[in-house]
């Protein structure tokens, strides 16, 4: 099993005392797998990503990416499996706007050790951005930026990519075309997706779908 959450629960503090946002949530997740996280806004769905990514530890609960528990790691090293390991793609794009596309692509690639540049040149070929390499986030779409984005994320080649509304910013014909070249991708790379999303119709094309109401999974 690639990533495993057990019992986790989170609660944030407020001016009225402490507020719970998971209660206790269990689920796993294979290698080569997607799933969909769905659920109103201020369910919690964001902060299982970041549990998930080690952004953020959770009260209690184990979380387990290849059998290591990441509630268990310093921060130090809890950044080193998310440099290695874990890729993340939200909505907003945070390029980094005094890079050229070519090196906003290898930038996470490069700092874990893993740039291969044909692998690179096979994602920007297969997400359309071969034409747009030389030049600098300012001058793409929207579109193109997500593009970049999924690119600078999958050319790691993590093992878990993490999507946080990953097309939220986009039309829906845009986020239809980016949704499909991503899943491409993450398929032919063997990764595994996990999507939080509000949309029901991309929730639908992930081989799970599950939902957080009230803290807790149905």
């Amino acid at each position: 099993m690639l990533l495993e959450f057990d019992t986790v629960k989170k609660s944030f503090r407020d001016s009225e005392g402490s507020v719970p946002v998971l209660r206790g949530v269990s689920f796993a997740l294979e290698a080569g797998q997607t799933l969909a996280l769905t659920g109103e806004s201020g369910s919690g769905k964001s902060t299982l990503l970041h549990i998930a990514s080690g952004l953020e530890q959770p009260d209690s609960g184990a979380v387990l990416l290849s059998g290591q528990d990441l509630t268990q790691l310093e921060d130090g090293a809890r950044a080193a499996v998310r440099k290695t390991e874990i890729a993340l793609v939200f909505q907003q794009f945070n390029l980094i706007p005094s890079l050229t596309v070519a090196a906003n692509i290898g930038f996470q690639a490069r700092l874990a050790g893993k740039a291969d540049q044909s692998h690179i040149d096979h994602i920007a070929a297969a997400l359309g951005l071969t034409d747009h390499m030389a030049k600098y986030p300012e001058a793409l779409s929207g579109g193109q930026q997500q593009r970049v984005a999924i690119a600078r994320a999958l050319a790691a080649k993590p093992k878990l990519l993490l999507a946080d509304e990953p097309t939220g910013n986009l039309d829906e014909a845009t986020a239809d075309d980016v949704l499909e070249q991503m899943m491409q991708l993450v398929s032919e790379t063997g990764a595994a997706l996990f999507v939080v999303t509000h949309s029901p119709i991309i929730a639908a094309r992930m081989d799970r779908q599950l939902h957080l109401r009230r803290g807790l999974l149905t």
